[in-house]
């Protein structure tokens, strides 16, 4: 008993029988079109057919234009409204606003032409039934006077089936209420919520986004850790001979003043791309900038002693990435090592092959090494060789890099295009 009087007394039956109140509502404009639409074409002859065959035809005669007005109507939103409001249902907004894809477009349109057909159909049923049940119930009493049924039906004892026959009906319409909702429930997350392909697709975008974050967050730490490297060192350096040799003084203050500007040229740029071209992006640096890096990197006692072979037939991406290995490989070398910076970039067998080598003192080997073994287990500094590494990596490279006596060594070989790049020899552990 208390499972039939459940949906009764449940206030979500009632909002949902709503909902499908409001399917039947909207279905009217079609119902209409369709009954202008026979009365132009039906022949005389079947004027007299009778009134609920005719509704049923038009009925199932709309319902195809109903489904294409669904592709095309933005009623998205207005029927995700209703669902999580009447329908009780947790509907997810759409993950593209702007740009309906036919995949959403179908099921939209599912949805529309099954809110309206199984809404016609109970707003029809209860438009009749209640009515059919008020009749029953006073049948006893008032008899069939109007001929619904059988105008020699009289009140009295011999119709006292009528009210319990009208209330069977009115359970009969409420089940088929609560089944039609919870029907409409069911299916209302599916068909206007997001699809397994709509989250895929959002889950590559979210990925894409944070690969191209993640690698703009590299750029920042090898161009501006590069350019505070240098003025560290050029700082320094002026303030040593500052007294005893002013032209190497200003020549150190200039180096700073490049290397900052660079720095500054070299954000705007990575914010300019963060703010998705919120102004004009500066073009990104390549090998035909090494020069021009290594010269802002001299000092008066750091030399840099450079070996370039033509490097103009590096293609653009690996060219981009290459510099920043440079960049990353030398700031690491001003940072940690002493004396002259030997750099040697070249290209031999359509292999890019770039080697930065300083003398590097044994506390600070040991300081680089324990960076690089704290970085491998998630913590400590060192982030710059895990850099060169993610880099040479993706471009199908290799990376040696490591102490050789008194020496710190990085060595990189990216293969080009048409290079067999099982020919590169393995790196050193």
């Amino acid at each position: 008993m208390n499972r039939v009087l459940a949906p009764l007394l449940d206030r979500v039956t009632y909002r949902r029988w709503a909902c499908l109140i409001v399917g039947g509502a909207l279905l009217m404009p079609y119902m209409m079109a369709g009954e202008a639409a026979t009365a132009l074409w039906r022949p005389t002859s079947d004027a007299g057919d009778p009134l609920l065959s005719v509704q049923l035809l038009i009925f199932i005669g709309v319902l195809p234009v109903v489904a294409v007005s669904g592709l095309f109507l933005p009623i998205r939103a207005f029927e995700a409204a209703a669902a999580r409001t009447l329908l009780g249902v947790a509907v997810e907004a759409p993950l593209s606003p702007v740009q309906r894809t036919w995949s959403e477009r179908r099921r939209t349109a599912a949805w529309f032409t099954l809110h309206l057909g199984i809404g016609g159909l109970v707003s029809g049923m209860t438009l009749a039934m209640v009515p059919f049940a008020v009749w029953l119930a006073v049948l006893p009493l008032a008899g069939d006077h109007l001929g619904l049924v059988d105008s020699g039906l009289h009140g009295g004892w011999a119709t006292m089936w009528g009210p319990p026959a009208g209330v069977a009906v009115l359970v009969c319409l409420l089940f088929l209420a609560v089944g039609a909702g919870a029907l409409l429930a069911r299916l209302a997350p599916a068909l206007l919520g997001p699809s397994a392909a709509d989250r895929l697709a959002l889950a590559h975008r979210a990925a894409h986004r944070l690969a191209v974050r993640n690698r703009l967050a590299r750029e920042l730490h090898d161009s501006v850790g590069h350019a505070l490297s240098v003025v560290t060192v050029q700082a320094a350096a002026a303030g040593r001979v500052l007294d005893r040799n002013p032209a190497a003084a200003r020549a150190a203050l200039e180096a700073i003043e490049t290397s900052a500007r660079n720095a500054l040229d070299e954000l705007d740029h990575v914010i300019g791309v963060l703010r998705e071209g919120a102004g004009r992006a500066s073009p990104e640096p390549s090998l035909g900038d090494l020069p021009a890096l290594l010269d802002a990197a001299v000092t008066g006692d750091r030399p840099i002693v450079r070996r370039l072979g033509d490097l103009s037939g590096v293609p653009p991406v690996i060219s981009r990435e290459a510099y920043r290995v440079a960049q990353e490989a030398l700031t690491n070398a001003i940072r940690h090592g002493t004396g002259p910076v030997e750099v040697d970039a070249e290209v031999r067998d359509r292999v890019l092959e770039l080697r930065v080598r300083n003398e590097v003192r044994a506390h600070r080997r040991r300081s680089i090494t324990g960076s690089r073994r704290r970085d491998r287990n998630g913590g400590g500094a060192g982030h710059g060789l895990d850099g060169i590494r993610e880099r040479v990596t993706l471009l199908g490279g290799r990376v040696d890099a490591g102490a050789d006596g008194e020496t710190w060594l990085v060595e990189v070989r990216v293969p080009l295009p048409g290079a067999d790049a099982a020919r590169l020899p393995e790196a050193r552990a």
